[in-house]
């Protein structure tokens, strides 16, 4: 059994790390805008991250990872943004984890619903972390909890008002290389059956070269065995060069798909053009649409 059955999701919680101590950063590059992660960790990391005692580009998790989270964050962070200055009239995040974009990003007037799916343990520790610490939640910033294993997910949708015809920006942020091949097409697919044309699809994904440890990539061997460690394998990749033709199985257009080097060339070059870190090479993010 994953330990996300039955407990939150330690890697949910290193993302929220990694976007905690990237808002604190100084350096343009690395820092993004996530105070509310900030206000979701314990003071003693808090003040550690502070303080630089605790220094996530160099001694914690695998070579890369925390730039990759940093990069992924503002990505997305911008994709959400045009949605909502788009037509889009909800959005769903699955997987959502310690996700904090529904609190950041929604206007009190919008219209815009923002629905979040997760397993009941890691919905439930946010929750408790938000009221905690006094985090207002939107009134259209509806939580789903499923369990993935006895439970429909769009009749979960459903009994709470998600929309299944309507335009739609979905967001799978570090999931699908958690899921089988079954579950990623059954997601997919859901995704498509309940979603009007030019809706968006935002994820990422590992190369299914990483589950065969062909360690192709930079800061590949650390991170296999990190995850393992976590009881959180990853079961789920697309081979190299073929996503297009992964995208084609679900008549989806794609956008842009950013691998390490093109996360590199955008995010992290300082103003002398020069590169200022390195991102792990075992993931892309992929922006496609209906």
């Amino acid at each position: 059994m994953k330990r996300i059955e039955n407990k939150s999701s330690r890697t949910a919680a290193f993302t929220c790390t990694c976007r905690a101590s990237s808002y604190m950063e100084k350096d343009p590059c690395f820092k993004s805008n996530d105070d509310i992660s900030v206000k979701l960790l314990p003071h003693f990391w808090k003040f550690m991250l502070k303080q630089r005692f605790l220094n996530l580009k160099s001694i914690v998790g695998p070579k890369g990872i925390y730039p990759y989270v940093i990069a992924r964050t503002k990505f997305i962070d911008t994709v959400l943004e045009d949605a909502l200055n788009a037509d889009t009239k909800q959005v769903l995040i699955l997987g959502a984890g310690f996700d904090s974009r529904a609190v950041r990003y929604l206007k009190p007037e919008s219209d815009v619903k923002i629905f979040e799916v997760d397993a009941p343990a890691t919905l439930n520790a946010k929750v408790k972390q938000f009221k905690k610490r006094n985090i207002k939640i939107p009134e259209n910033n509806i939580y789903v909890s499923v369990d993935f294993t006895k439970e429909d997910v769009r009749e979960k949708l459903l009994s709470r008002n998600f929309i299944s015809n309507t335009q739609t920006l979905f967001i799978l942020e570090g999931l699908t290389m958690y899921l089988t091949a079954e579950a990623v097409y059954q997601t997919f697919k859901f995704i498509i059956e309940n979603s009007a044309p030019d809706s968006f699809i935002v994820f990422d994904y590992i190369y299914a070269s990483v589950l065969r440890k062909e360690m192709k990539y930079y800061g590949e061997s650390a991170i296999y065995s990190r995850v393992k460690k976590e009881n959180e394998e990853w079961t789920f990749g697309i081979e190299e060069g073929e996503i297009e033709k992964f995208l084609n199985n679900f008549n989806l257009f794609l956008i842009e798909h950013l691998n390490s080097e093109t996360l590199e060339n955008k995010y992290f070059l300082n103003d002398k053009g020069e590169k200022v870190t390195r991102i792990n090479g075992t993931h892309c993010i992929v922006l496609a649409r209906k």
